[in-house]
C-alpha cells in the first residue's frame, strides 16, 4: 500500500507543479508591466513541474502517464508561447 501512495503523492505534486506554472503563465498574459520578474518565476516554475512530472511518471499508473504526459505537453505549449509572442 505505500507504494500506491507514493504514486499518488508523485502524482499529485506534479499536478500542482502545472498548476502552479499555468497560474504564473496567465499573469504574464495579463500584466505585461513586471514581464521580466514573472518570466524568471515562470521559468523556475516550469523546470519545477517537469522534474515533478518526470519523477511522478517513474511510478506513475497507465492512467496516471497519459495525464502527466499530457502536463509535459501543456508546458511544452507555455514555453512555446512566451517565447513567440515576448
Amino acid at each position: 500500500m505505500p507504494y500506491h501512495k507514493n504514486k499518488q503523492q508523485a502524482f499529485q505534486a506534479a499536478q500542482q507543479g502545472m498548476e502552479d506554472a499555468q497560474e504564473l503563465y496567465f499573469e504574464i498574459v495579463r500584466d505585461s508591466a513586471n514581464y521580466g520578474h514573472q518570466l524568471k518565476h515562470l521559468k523556475q516554475e516550469v523546470n519545477e513541474a517537469y522534474q515533478q512530472i518526470e519523477n511522478a511518471l517513474e511510478i506513475a499508473s497507465e492512467t496516471q502517464k497519459t495525464q502527466l504526459e499530457k502536463f509535459q505537453k501543456d508546458l511544452s505549449k507555455m514555453v512555446e508561447e512566451v517565447n513567440q509572442y515576448h
